[in-house]
């Protein structure tokens, strides 16, 4: 993998996770709620109108507390103070970006998370989550309508002598219709995140749900794994081997997703797509591979050239994506030339947002109607 890229998906992660917007100091509005991301029956953390984030933390020994948001808590965070019943309170001091960011608590320079809100796996932890209500939120709301499934597997893996874990999202009229077999997208999360990060974070699983109810797309299946980029320390990301992923994906879990669910098991109906180092592990396997997968999809993952993909006919989709705070005008040209060249080549730009989950989730709902149509 060529250098620039993995510098400029440094830069994407660096800039997209500082995810305080720049506002003036405008009067902050008093109608802070409970984010929905809370603990059942926790008050804090709150979030209001506006997008400002409001903690509280238990601490009566603590000399200091300081909420970091973002990978590994962005530069300064949010001080506490405290209060004469030995809380700690803070308000952020701008308006956050739509959507769900990670962030921990530092208790007199101890890391931990905020008891008050639930936790995600992200940044190689688990970490506190907070949601900013977004002003296009319904696509992935829970609604009464019919759910698909997501349910984990353990499937045999000869190259790490072990069984891995997966989780599989299946329609909803996947267990009715017996007769009926599906397209597959194999879709991979970030570095820091696993195989739990795009139903946990991201509700792909309820944007899914949403479409096929509203018609806007083919039923599909999606398979999440981890992607094995842990190990990679952040800012080593040029030493990860693709390899051991690669043998992983194509000749272990593949074979066996095929050989348990209802796939339509060609080449046509295969689709690979990941977020930001998934991004990067799914453009080097679709290039090493194209006779497994069809459609592409880099979500804040980089970019194709032409001269990347050596059998145009193998492709029908080439998507790209990213934050209008990340790269906006580098997918945009690369866009430009893929269809300059002959390709089937899609872009969107998620407004507002950097390197985060908003941007993620727009950018699938934007990718599930293109992929898989005749």
């Amino acid at each position: 993998m060529k250098k620039y890229t993995i510098v400029f998906l440094l830069k994407f992660i660096l800039s997209g996770y500082l995810c305080f917007a720049q506002t003036s100091q405008a009067a902050i509005t008093e109608d802070f709620k409970p984010s929905a991301l809370n603990q059942p029956g926790q008050e804090y953390p709150q979030v209001n109108s506006q997008g400002y984030a409001r903690f509280r933390i238990l601490a009566p020994e603590a000399k200091s507390v300081v909420v970091s948001l973002g990978l590994g808590g962005a530069k300064g965070g949010t001080v506490l103070t405290k209060t004469a019943n030995d809380y700690w309170m803070g308000t952020t001091a701008g308006i956050m970006d739509e959507g769900f960011h990670y962030y921990h608590v530092t208790v007199d320079g101890g890391i931990f998370n905020d008891p008050g809100a639930l936790n995600f796996y992200g940044s190689t932890r688990w970490e506190s989550g907070i949601e900013i209500p977004a002003h296009d939120q319904d696509f992935y709301a829970l609604k009464n309508l019919p759910h698909g499934n997501v349910q984990q597997i353990l499937f045999p893996s000869k190259s790490t002598n072990t069984s891995r874990r997966a989780f599989v999202y299946t329609p909803p009229d996947y267990h009715k219709d017996k007769s009926k077999s599906y397209p597959v997208l194999y879709l991979q999360h970030g570095w820091g995140e696993d195989e739990t990060a795009w139903s946990n974070q991201g509700r792909v699983n309820l944007i899914m749900d949403n479409m096929i109810s509203e018609g806007k797309i083919k039923p599909f299946i999606i398979v999440m794994t981890y992607g094995m980029t842990n190990e990679i320390k952040f800012g080593g990301m040029s030493s990860f081997k693709i390899e051991p992923f690669q043998t992983v994906l194509v000749d272990e879990l593949i074979p066996y997703v095929d050989s348990n669910f209802r796939t339509i098991a060609n080449h046509s109906n295969r689709a690979m797509a990941g977020l930001s180092m998934g991004g990067m592990e799914t453009k080097t396997i679709t290039i090493n591979q194209p006779e497994v997968f069809s459609h592409y999809a880099l979500l804040s993952g980089g970019t194709y050239k032409p001269e990347d993909i050596k059998d145009k006919s193998k492709v029908k989709l080439v998507f790209l994506s990213c934050g209008s705070k990340e790269r906006p005008d580098g997918i945009k040209t690369a866009v430009s030339e893929l269809k300059a060249n002959g390709f089937n080549a899609v872009s969107y730009i998620s407004e507002g947002t950097g390197h985060e989950f908003q941007t993620w989730r727009r950018s699938f709902k934007e990718l599930a109607p293109l992929l898989f149509k005749n």
